[in-house]
């Protein structure tokens, strides 16, 4: 122990070890003793009676310091069961899924990338009991007045935004693509060869790759759903590559359908130029209008097979924008008008967008007030300079 009152950084990598095999699940029996004086140092417990919870929250806080969007953030959510619906997964899926993040075998992942995620973990425990402005308020003894929690400036996932594609009311969503509920059809933006990215990269094609992966074995998972229902689609119409830009292709959902979703389609807009891609904006528009069509195709034919219910809602990132070289405004805006043309004709639809940007969410209609509080707009600040170079290498998630 250390003269501050928290663990060695050493004991508290060993637990974690530990932990790793007994999953967020075994806290409930027992915090184990250096994440237990980390955990009260830090006031995410006043007690035994809160320990476990609190344990648990110092974790998932250490996971997001390590930056969800960077590889080893999201390593540490799979490894530790710390992202939504996986808290009770076996240790070995635990693992597959956090191998898959790096694109490796799970036991090259046990043997290389794993040691360093746990210790980085662990390190980020230490610096986030360390940092007052990462705790949460301690409960104020009694007579005492409550002083104002002071936090660190995050951009909280927000859904359910009232938004507007021109005269016609859409939903916009701050938040990943893959967090999303009970959407029937996600659009995702992929190239016109339906390459899929890679699961581990920060993108929309990559975040719903890796949501929808079915299973695991011991060299990763059983069913890629996406990419390869996307390849048999192509196996099927030999010398249909490269699709005409604007096309979009349907798959299934794989293990996104836990989450409500029915349907993901693929508009392939993107056209490799070099090293990088090409989007012409009218290209937006044309995807836009086929998925539309294919979702009106998709419900008619749904409705006559099995009278289940029918297509009703889509939700659509930012085509084109990040990778595909496009500004995310000038996406937005060709992404709007394709919208509301597409609901004047038909308007029995419910049209929801998604992205991480504020300034996008206010292109649709939505108010300042209800994108963003203080301290977003704080971090909205200090950021834009770098989220306008990053669009250039990331696609929109």
């Amino acid at each position: 122990m250390n003269p501050d009152g928290l663990p060695d950084r050493a004991d508290l990598v060993r637990e974690l070890r530990q932990l790793r095999r007994g999953g967020l699940p075994a806290l409930q029996a027992l915090v184990p003793e250096a994440l237990r004086a980390a955990t009260l140092h830090a006031g995410y417990a006043r007690g035994e009676e809160d320990l476990a919870d609190g344990a648990e929250r110092l974790l998932r806080a250490a996971a997001e310091r390590l930056g969800t969007d960077d590889l080893i953030g999201r390593a540490a959510q799979c490894t530790f069961g710390l992202l939504p619906g996986r808290r009770g997964d076996p240790a070995a899926d635990r693992r597959r899924a956090a191998a898959l993040v790096y694109g490796v075998t799970s036991e090259r992942f046990r043997h290389s990338q794993e040691r360093q995620v746990v210790e980085q973990l662990a390190g980020a425990v230490l610096a986030e009991a360390r940092e007052p402005a990462g705790r949460p308020p301690r409960a104020a003894p009694p007579g005492a007045g409550t002083a104002p929690a002071v936090s660190r400036p995050v951009v909280v996932p927000r859904t359910g935004l009232p938004g507007r594609a021109g005269s016609r009311p859409v939903t916009v969503h701050l938040s990943p693509i893959e967090l999303l509920r009970d959407i029937d059809i996600l659009v995702s933006s992929e190239n016109v060869h339906l390459e899929m990215s890679k699961s581990f990269r920060p993108t929309v094609s990559g975040a719903l790759r890796r949501s929808a992966a079915v299973g695991c074995a011991a060299d990763g998972p059983v069913a890629d759903v996406l990419a390869d229902e996307l390849a048999a689609w192509v196996r099927a119409r030999p010398g249909v590559l490269p699709l005409r830009p604007g096309t979009v292709v349907p798959t299934g959902a794989g293990a996104l359908a836990e989450r409500g979703v029915r349907r993901v389609y693929h508009a392939a807009v993107a056209v490799p130029d070099g090293l990088a891609y090409r989007v012409d904006p009218q290209h937006i528009a044309t995807a836009v209008a086929a998925c539309f069509a294919r979702a009106r195709q998709e419900r008619a034919d749904g409705e006559r097979a099995d009278g289940g219910p029918a297509l009703r809602s889509i939700c659509f990132p930012l085509l084109g924008a990040g990778r595909g070289g496009l500004e995310r405004r000038i996406s937005a805006e060709w992404l709007r008008w394709a919208i509301e043309d597409a609901l004047t004709a038909d308007p029995d639809w419910s049209v929801h967008i998604v992205t991480r940007y504020p300034d996008v969410a206010r292109l649709f209609g939505v108010k300042a007030a209800e994108t963003a509080g203080p301290a977003e707009v704080a971090e909205s600040a200090e950021s834009a300079e770098s989220a306008d170079s990053a669009e250039k290498t990331e696609t929109e998630t």
